[in-house]
């Protein structure tokens, strides 16, 4: 055999292996990691810190709905090590691409009773999926 007929063979095995398939899921803690870029049938999970106890809960305003849906509703948790009863924890939402083009997820921090004050915080983050 010729050795270009072995390297045609091994070079496309190269290739194949230096190729990389995207994290079934990427996570979002924080509004600095935005925008995110997504591939159909991708997972992302979004992480926020929250307190329920202070009144103040995370409330989604815009789902990104034309490209994202929701997996989970949103789950709190918080840590094990705090040992303190009302100390903050996080919130977690799960949502999967499930179409090609962009949207916007954007959540607000927000007592639900008050709806007309302002939000205490926002995160606000453009979505792309290819």
């Amino acid at each position: 055999m010729s050795p270009i007929r072995l390297l045609v063979p091994l070079s496309l095995a190269l290739l194949a292996a230096c190729a990389t398939q995207p994290k079934t899921n990427l996570t979002v803690e924080k509004q600095s990691e935005c925008p995110v870029r997504l591939v159909n049938g991708q997972n992302l999970i979004v992480t926020l810190p929250s307190n329920p106890t202070t009144g103040y809960r995370w409330a989604i305003q815009d789902s990104a709905g034309g490209v994202l849906r929701a997996l989970s509703p949103e789950v709190y948790s918080n840590p094990e090590d705090a040992g303190v009863v009302g100390a903050a924890g996080l919130s977690t939402w799960r949502f999967q691409a499930f179409a090609t083009g962009t949207g916007r997820l954007r959540l607000t921090s927000q007592q639900p009773w008050a709806p007309e004050v302002l939000p205490v915080e926002t995160f606000d983050c453009a979505i792309t999926v290819n």
